[in-house]
């Protein structure tokens, strides 16, 4: 539990790193941005670490640099994995690559196109499998290069700046704990609608099921 809760506590997890915080910072935002584990806290970590930059020895430039080319790069894994291997990772009962996670990004990517590189950064979950889903669609990788570096140095420079500021208001890096609390529930509120909406549809196409059941047996009798 004491290690599950260092994964996901990005306070606790940059701690974890001691020296090696750049290079820690730099393997979670690799792995999350398109190595298909999505459950690292990515937007909480960068704020974060702009936040303690002076406590743990960075400057804030550093982390924005080592992370945009972290994003790049993980990016660029997750497009080759969906281009070379397209659905055969993905099973519907995996625990972590399932195939609807896969189908949610790939609705995703159809609906924002090459935009979606942009987009899905600030979306947990969502951040992780659109490179696969752009891969698996076949965009071409010289569109998949811009669209990418737009998204990685559009969703860095927006949480490294979200923690510049919030830094430099009293009392916040006592309180980061809760901060990250926030951070967390703000940026997974997308996945929450999404998941709301798909339910909702669900429960009406099930009623019009049931109405149409019902209209053909009076029709019947």
């Amino acid at each position: 539990m004491d290690a599950l809760h260092n994964l996901l506590n990005a306070e606790a997890l940059l701690q974890s790193f001691g020296p090696w915080a750049l290079a820690g910072i730099a393997v979670v935002i690799f792995i999350e941005s398109g190595v298909l584990f999505p459950f690292l806290p990515g937007d909480s970590l960068l704020v974060t670490a702009a936040i303690l930059a002076p406590q743990l020895g960075l400057g804030r430039p550093q982390i924005w640099i080592v992370a945009a080319l972290a994003a790049v790069a993980g990016d660029q894994v997750g497009y080759h994995l969906g281009l070379g291997f397209g659905r055969r990772f993905f099973k519907p009962d995996a625990r972590v690559l399932r195939t609807d996670r896969l189908e949610e990004a790939e609705a995703f990517f159809n609906k924002y196109g090459a935009l979606a590189l942009i987009l899905g950064r600030f979306i947990p979950i969502v951040r992780t499998y659109v490179p696969v889903a752009a891969g698996t669609a076949g965009l071409p990788f010289r569109r998949f290069v811009v669209w990418n570096t737009l998204g990685a140095l559009t969703w860095v420079t927006s949480m490294v700046l979200v923690g510049t500021f919030l830094g430099g208001i009293p009392g916040i890096a006592k309180n980061i704990e809760l901060l990250a609390i926030v951070i967390v529930l703000v940026s997974v509120t997308p996945v929450l609608i999404s998941f709301w909406r798909k339910r909702s549809k669900a429960k009406a196409e099930v009623a019009r099921e049931l109405d149409s059941i019902d209209t053909l047996e009076e029709s019947e009798v």
